[in-house]
């Protein structure tokens, strides 16, 4: 998957039940290691109300990674500060599509004066985000149906060699 090249494109509403279909699978698929049965259910249940899931998107800056017409990731910028949503097909994970999609995220927030970008990482995702310069700042425990999940808060300022 790595040899076609990646695009992004804006978010449109007809993306909806693809997004919605993709952050399943990625919690489904990528998230076992860090995350039981019935967290990841709990999770995966945001996308059940497919209009507020359209409307949690369209609400924010989203952009939509696609690979041969595929549409395999998104990222949604709320605020123009914080890193809402990221997620990545699960056959598309590891081929550069959340560094892309990451990115474009603080490229775009950089660009509208944003001078921290923050984002509550899974635990999934705690590692890329450190790895791209966030530093955490506070642990979470979010509360989901009769379940908890665990994330992280972090923030990165946004500087010279923001991309890296």
């Amino acid at each position: 998957m790595t040899a076609a090249k990646l695009s992004l494109r804006p978010y449109l509403p007809a993306d909806a039940p693809a997004m919605a279909a993709l952050f399943r699978a990625a919690i489904a698929e990528l998230t076992g290691e860090d995350y039981d049965e019935e967290q990841q259910e709990a999770w995966s249940a945001a996308a059940d109300d497919e209009d507020a899931f359209a409307a949690r998107l369209a609400g924010a800056l989203t952009l939509v990674a696609l690979r041969d017409g595929a549409q395999v990731g998104f990222v949604s910028l709320k605020d123009n500060a914080h890193i809402d949503l990221l997620y990545v097909a699960p056959d598309a994970a590891g081929t550069g599509v959340a560094r892309a999609l990451c990115d474009a995220a603080e490229t775009l927030a950089k660009g509208r004066g944003t001078l921290k970008l923050t984002v509550d990482a899974s635990d999934t995702a705690l590692g890329f985000f450190q790895h791209r310069g966030y530093e955490a700042h506070r642990r979470n425990m979010v509360p989901l149906a009769d379940t908890w999940l665990g994330n992280t808060s972090m923030a990165k300022t946004l500087g010279e060699g923001t991309g890296r």
